[in-house]
């Protein structure tokens, strides 16, 4: 049989067929469908797997604690501030010729003796009063370190207020209000505790500090980075002293 001859025969059987376009864009449609459709699939059985291993997890004994482990966040001591505090300013102002400034530094808990001895050294590099240091590395693994300190005029060192160290954040709630009162100046007059600097909840809106005179001011206390709490600080005047501090909003 020669090609002229089966020619003939598939133009014969051509007779009785409809030939169309081929729906070329309807079978890529089709097939991205399914695609879309299986990838819609594995999703929602990885969701599915997921939330029986949260609820596996959260049944089990110790179940939270390794969630937690889990998301515990930054790894990098970079990351969690161990060596580099975060920073918040409290206040400012001029006393006597003087510009003087408090800020809260916030340093990270460091995992090892190894962190710690690093950030011991950040710490005393940084010019912290080496009175309220730790007694050594092993007093800063796994806790918080804060400091408030000021700043006055030309002195090359801050004077730390308020410090500690805390493996555990001991949160303020409510109308709790925390505070230290002290001298502005190293020479200030004894008794004369003008500044108060403390912290409240982070709901807290407003604290009134009260002066021995029965004199007051209102502060509105501050998120503090690296602190649960809000923080707050208030100045008497020159000759005045600290009576109380309260939340009043």
């Amino acid at each position: 049989m020669t090609q002229t001859d089966i020619a003939h025969l598939l133009a014969d059987a051509a007779d009785e067929v409809e030939i169309g376009i081929a729906p070329v864009q309807a079978v890529i449609r089709a097939g991205r469908r399914r695609r879309t459709a299986r990838r819609w699939a594995v999703a929602a059985a990885t969701a599915a797997v997921l939330a029986g291993s949260t609820l596996a997890l959260a049944g089990l004994p110790g179940g939270a604690d390794r969630q937690t482990g889990v998301a515990a966040g930054p790894s990098t001591p970079e990351a969690r501030h161990v060596y580099r505090p975060q920073r918040t300013p409290l206040g400012m102002g001029t006393d006597r010729g003087r510009d003087w400034r408090v800020e809260l530094t916030v340093w990270g808990a460091p995992r090892d003796r190894a962190e710690a001895a690093g950030q011991l050294k950040a710490m005393r590099k940084s010019g912290l009063a080496k009175t309220v240091l730790p007694p050594g590395p092993e007093g800063l693994v796994n806790r918080t370190s804060y400091y408030a300190s000021l700043y006055l005029g030309d002195d090359r060192e801050p004077r730390v207020l308020v410090f500690d160290n805390v493996e555990k954040w001991n949160r303020m709630s409510g109308w709790d209000v925390s505070y230290a009162a002290l001298p502005l100046a190293k020479e200030g007059v004894a008794g004369s505790y003008r500044l108060a600097v403390g912290r409240v909840a982070g709901t807290a809106q407003q604290v009134k500090c009260t002066w021995r005179k029965d004199e007051s001011t209102v502060d509105l206390p501050v998120e503090a980075a690296g602190s649960p709490d809000r923080w707050f600080l208030c100045l008497a005047p020159e000759g005045e002293s600290v009576k109380a501090a309260e939340v009043i909003q």
